[in-house]
């Protein structure tokens, strides 16, 4: 399949430096970079086309990224080591300090990946892993399979193929596919998507997420995550995400010497009292009786 990738693609304060190396392939394009970004860069990328990036370094401290323009303050997250970001999903980025970086950027033709995992996972089951979003930071043997490729559109030494079974293989070992019999039924949620929910709300030091940064973490529109994760858990996103931050505080109430005043700042509660009624509201004691009660047993 001839293959143009096509995005459109806004930067400031990135200079590449070194040449930028890439090699079409069957349904895919693959593109090195070797760039730095000032502090105060930024940039924007919207592709008609699924694609993959995968940094070659860790650059959470130094990129935020986010999906809504104006997002960031409130709608911004660390930038992983390697992201599946969905066909027509838009993408913002901005660097809080100077940063060299390198990464390998996939553009994929979305009828090539059907034609790739479809006959092992189904159509229907492959085209809902490429509407899902997919942020890693843990990224092992993708890393390992991305430099074979980054060593193949450098130095091209063997048959297209094999470039385009590793490409294969990252697709396989980044998207979100469920397991066999794993696909959503009666409107629930996944269990790879509960997991990937419950990951990134305990990634967070005070567990808060808004509801449309979780529907993003599972790849759905806020108004059916909503829906579908009240009848996977009873409960709906802010309650249950409630129900975890006062499981949390009582792990730092019976493991801690911090106070109930401590824990309510780090949590993200307005104040003691704030964590206090939705404690009682929950445990059925307040932090501080709940406390002596353990101290007791």
């Amino acid at each position: 399949m001839n293959y143009r990738h096509s995005m459109t693609c806004y930067t400031e304060g990135i200079r590449p430096v070194a040449p930028v190396q890439w090699r079409g392939l069957d349904g895919m394009m693959s593109v090195f970079w070797d760039a730095e970004g000032q502090s105060g860069a930024r940039a924007y990328y919207l592709s008609p086309d699924p694609r993959i990036v995968i940094f070659f370094n860790d650059v959470s401290p130094h990129i935020r990224m986010s999906n809504r323009e104006g997002g960031f303050g409130q709608h911004d997250r660390p930038m992983t080591r390697a992201l599946y970001v969905p066909a027509g999903v838009p993408l913002w980025t901005n660097f809080t300090s100077t940063h060299r970086f390198s990464h390998l950027d996939l553009h994929l033709h979305k009828d090539r990946l059907l034609r790739f995992l479809s006959p092992s996972v189904g159509t229907s089951a492959a085209l809902a892993a490429l509407r899902r979003p997919v942020e890693i930071q843990d990224v092992r043997v993708i890393e390992t399979l991305a430099s074979l490729v980054v060593d193949e559109v450098s130095n091209p030494s063997k048959h297209p193929v094999f470039a385009e079974s590793l490409v294969g293989s990252i697709v396989a070992g980044l998207l979100d596919i469920p397991e066999h019999g794993a696909e959503p039924t009666n409107g629930r949620l996944t269990q790879a998507q509960m997991k990937k929910l419950i990951s990134r709300v305990n990634d967070r030091p005070d567990c808060r997420l808004t509801v449309a940064e979780m529907a993003g973490t599972v790849g759905l529109s806020e108004s059916w995550f909503a829906n579908v994760f009240k009848q996977t858990t009873g409960k709906t996103p802010l309650q249950w995400q409630l129900g975890r931050r006062i499981e949390l505080a009582q792990k730092l109430l019976s493991e801690s010497d911090l106070t109930v005043a401590d824990i309510a700042a780090q949590l993200g509660f307005s104040d003691q009292a704030h964590l206090t009624k939705a404690f009682r509201q929950i445990a059925g004691e307040t932090p501080a009786a709940w406390r002596r009660l353990q101290q007791h047993r």
